[in-house]
Order: C-alpha cells, then sequence, then structure tokens
C-alpha cells in the first residue's frame, strides 16, 4: 500500500484534475481522495500492512506515458550519417547496412532495448511498444524477442512487442509470429501475460514492404490469438511506393487486404484526404502520431485534431532512434500541441497529453492504462512544476508542455512500483547501460575492420 501524497494536480481519467491523494495497492489505483484523506480510506477498509508514503508536493501527477510506436533497436543507431532530412528511400537502405555491421541478435537486441527501455522510463513512459522490423535471414527472432522482453522487465517497464515484418517471407514471418507468442505469452487472451508488462501483438511495416501473403498470414496469427495489429501508413515513401507498385493508395489496398478494423493501428497518417479520414473512422482504426520523426525527416504530418474530430483514437508515438533519435515522448507531445495548427486545427496541451496516455493505451486495446482513475493500473509519472521553468506558470497542467521542453519525471511508478526516484533508475544505474552498448558497438565494429 503506497500513498502519493501533496499533489499540485492530479490529471484524472475524466479530463479533470486538482489537488488528491492517490492510494496504490496491488498494482492498481485504489482510491482518489481529496488532500489527506488516504489515510482514512486504509483505516476504513482495515488495511492491516505497512503503509509507504510518497510526497507529490510540488508537482503534477499524470499517468504513466504510453509510447505507442518505438523501433527500440534503433537506440543503437541515432545520427548516422547519411540518417538526416533524406528521403525515405535513401534513409532505409542506410539504416539497413547499420544493422548489418553490427548484427542482430539476442545480445544486440537487448543492449539497445535496455537504452531505449531507461530513456523511456526516465522521460516518464511507463510502456513502450516495440515494432521491431528487423529480421535478417537467419536470425533467432525468438530469442531476440525474449531479450526485449526481458530487458523491459528488468527494468520494470510495460512492453509491447510488435513482431513486424520488412520484405520478410511471409510464412516464415507467420511461424516466428506464432514461436514468439507461445514463447512469451501462451494461451494469454489478448496476448497479454498475466501480471499485464508484457503484450504481444503483429505488424508488417506498410504496404510499401510487405506484399499481401504477408498481411493476410500475419493477421490470420493474430486472430488465433486475439492479438492487436499495427502497421504505418501514408508517410511519404508508402503513399509513393503504393501508387508506382499497384496504382493505388495505401488505405485502399489495407482495406482490401482487411486491414482496415477495429483491432487495427496505423502509424504515421501523414498524407490522409478527408475522405480517407471518414473511412478511417467508419472501420474503427485507431491512429498513432509520431511528429517528432515524420516533421523534421520532411516525411509529413498528420492531420491529428482532423482525426480526433472524426471520432478516430488516436496515440503518440516517438518512433525510432534512426529518424527522432530521442525518446521523450513528452518532447513530443509539445511537438504534437505545436505545429497541430498547421495540419488542420490546434490542439490544446490537454489534449496533447490525452494522445501521450489514454489515445496511445487505447491503441493498444489497455483499456488500463494511460488513465488514473480506481482500478486502473497504477503507472504514474510525478512532474515537478515548482522551479524557475515554471515560475509564473497560471495553468500547471497546460505548463507540463508549454515550459521546460526537455522535462523529465521526479519520480516514476509502474504497477504500484517505484522504477525511478529522485530523477534516477531504480533496477540500475544509468552508466551500466550506456557502457554496455557502446562496449558492444565498439567490439563489433572493430571485428567488421
Amino acid at each position: 500500500m503506497l500513498i502519493l501524497h501533496d499533489a499540485v494536480a492530479v490529471l484524472l481519467a475524466d479530463g479533470s484534475e486538482g489537488p488528491a491523494d492517490l492510494v496504490l495497492h496491488d498494482g492498481e489505483v485504489l482510491a482518489i481522495t481529496p488532500p489527506g484523506g488516504g489515510s482514512a480510506v486504509i483505516e476504513e477498509r482495515g488495511y492491516p500492512g505497512p503503509v509507504e508514503r510518497l510526497s507529490a508536493a510540488g508537482c503534477v501527477v499524470t499517468p504513466g506515458l504510453v509510447n505507442a510506436h518505438h523501433h527500440l533497436f534503433q537506440s543503437a543507431f541515432r545520427t548516422l550519417p547519411g540518417t538526416r532530412g533524406v528521403p525515405m528511400r535513401e534513409w532505409l537502405p542506410t539504416m539497413a547496412a547499420a544493422y548489418a555491421e553490427i548484427g542482430v541478435d539476442a545480445e544486440s537486441a537487448r543492449a539497445a532495448a535496455r537504452v531505449g527501455v531507461a530513456e523511456a522510463l526516465l522521460a516518464g513512459v511507463t510502456t513502450v511498444a516495440d515494432h521491431h522490423l528487423t529480421w535478417p535471414k537467419g536470425t533467432d527472432t525468438v530469442a531476440v524477442a525474449t531479450a526485449t522482453a526481458t530487458a523491459a522487465r528488468e527494468l520494470g517497464a510495460r512492453l509491447v512487442f510488435v513482431r513486424g515484418s520488412a520484405r520478410d517471407d511471409p510464412e516464415e514471418a507467420a511461424a516466428s509470429a506464432e514461436a514468439i507468442v507461445g514463447a512469451l505469452v501462451p494461451g494469454r487472451p489478448g496476448g497479454v501475460s498475466d501480471d499485464g508488462l508484457l503484450q504481444v501483438a503483429v505488424g508488417p511495416a506498410g504496404v510499401h514492404s510487405d506484399s499481401p501473403e504477408t498481411f493476410a498470414l500475419l493477421g490470420e496469427v493474430a486472430r488465433r490469438h486475439g492479438l492487436r495489429r499495427r502497421t504505418q501508413a501514408n508517410e511519404q515513401v508508402d503513399v509513393d511506393i503504393a501508387v508506382e507498385r499497384y496504382g493505388r493508395r495505401p488505405l485502399d489496398l489495407l482495406e482490401e487486404w482487411g486491414w482496415l478494423a477495429d483491432d487495427v493501428t496505423l502509424a504515421h497518417l501523414c498524407g490522409v484526404t478527408d475522405a480517407e479520414i471518414d473511412r478511417l473512422a467508419a472501420a474503427g482504426v485507431t491512429a498513432t502520431h509520431a511528429p517528432g520523426c515524420d516533421l523534421p525527416m520532411g516525411w509529413g504530418v498528420s492531420p491529428v485534431g482532423k482525426l480526433l474530430d472524426a471520432g478516430i483514437p488516436v496515440g503518440l508515438g516517438t518512433s525510432g532512434g534512426g529518424s527522432n533519435d530521442a525518446g521523450h515522448l513528452l518532447a513530443d507531445a509539445r511537438l504534437a500541441m505545436q505545429v497541430s495548427p498547421l495540419a488542420g486545427r490546434g490542439l490544446s496541451a490537454r489534449e496533447s497529453l490525452l494522445l501521450a496516455t489514454r489515445g496511445s493505451a487505447d491503441g493498444l486495446g489497455r483499456a488500463e492504462l494511460g488513465r488514473i482513475e480506481a482500478g486502473a493500473a497504477a503507472d504514474l509519472a510525478v512532474w515537478d512544476v515548482s522551479g524557475v521553468a515554471d515560475a509564473g506558470v497560471a495553468d500547471p497542467v497546460a505548463g507540463l508542455l508549454w515550459a521546460s521542453p526537455g522535462r523529465h519525471p521526479t519520480h516514476v511508478l509502474v504497477a504500484g512500483r517505484q522504477v525511478v526516484h529522485d530523477g534516477r533508475l531504480v533496477a540500475t544505474d544509468e552508466a551500466t547501460i550506456v557502457r554496455e552498448l557502446g562496449v558492444l558497438l565498439g567490439e563489433r565494429r572493430s571485428a567488421r575492420r
């Protein structure tokens, strides 16, 4: 039992906020009370065990952020020469060559995932959806998936491992997805582990790289196990190649291939028309915005306001280290808010925070995440708003995005357990994680020379 007390404001699931105590028990939010009321709830329920208290004085408490679209392996390949502001047709082979130089295996996947997940937790992200697309021929795919999942669990984060595909053999991709489900979440409804810390999904990279057969076979795996389906659509290269190869728009193909449905989330959605937005809404699709990737690379910007106004749930993702180069989801929520007036309709700070929390969680089919309410998962981020960067701020919730672009949380909790305390990882030393990846990259690059 833990009482989080004395917050300046707690951002609640119903959109309200204000001072409150949060009583956490058994990984969930047990109760939300007026300030000072947490102890009374515990006495009323006759809880006999020890009670911890964690001060949130001078802080705003939000749900733990949910990064709905990341490529954790790319955390090892940031700011590489030839990857800044180039067309995606050039970017993809440059990144592929970098992966080949280092090698894709359990060891490299673990080192990269530890960096990406640690960075996420330190930025207030409690759940990361890792769309892993890099599977060279002969890769032990179960070992890579297991290493990634283990890295997240060791640090205390929730992980959604998306068995992706990028030009993979369709039958091999489907067999790999089956094996990963069997190894990580055997027999679990919806592909979610018993403790909720791990989820498995499937997702081709997009119509620009994967065939109708890949979409069909991975879709069959999803149906057998009740998995969520995810793919990328309507970035620059996706639209161009769909027209060149098929004479069609990406969403036309996805609809024909059975991938416009209420269990599907589409990332990016930069170049979509008003008519296509209506089709997406009618199909019950959810979306993920990735402005920190698409904007600086020149690949487009999603009309998020229009999507929301059409009734489409929209989440937020950073995408990977090869394009965004940062896993700071709150910074991307700020960017989404600031660029939104240029994409059809401006977003308020609260709307943008909802993208990074509830919107992302809904796209994962995880109604217990991304919100603060009784019965929800006790995944929380505690943000100090008492410093000079917040001086003069009239609205501390809006100030989370408008002020202090590089803001990091003081404390982060996952399932009621502290994973970041006073700005530091609880499970391990940050320097150790940095050193592990640096040594691996150095050794493997030296071996290639």
